[in-house]
Order: structure tokens, then C-alpha cells, then sequence
């Protein structure tokens, strides 16, 4: 299976979503995003 390449700008929206998302889990807003919980994690690294 390929990799996916995702954009600067997706993966600091997608940060940014997720901290100012009270109460939201990693989970939730990965599974928002259409992505699994560990490439938003390492979004934020």
C-alpha cells in the first residue's frame, strides 16, 4: 500500500483542530479527518 503524503498546511490545520477541540479525543478528530489516530499524533511532533 502507497504512503500518503499530506500537506504542511493539512497537518497544522489538523493540529490546530485538535487542540482548540474541547473535549474532542484524538480519536474523534482523526476519524473526522478520515485519518487513523497515529499519523495525527505524529502530526503534532
Amino acid at each position: 500500500m502507497p504512503t500518503k503524503t499530506y500537506s504542511e498546511e493539512f497537518k497544522r490545520d489538523a493540529v490546530a483542530l485538535y487542540e482548540n477541540s474541547d473535549g474532542a479525543s484524538l480519536q474523534q478528530i482523526a476519524n473526522d479527518l478520515g485519518i487513523n489516530r497515529v499519523t495525527l499524533k505524529n502530526f503534532d511532533q
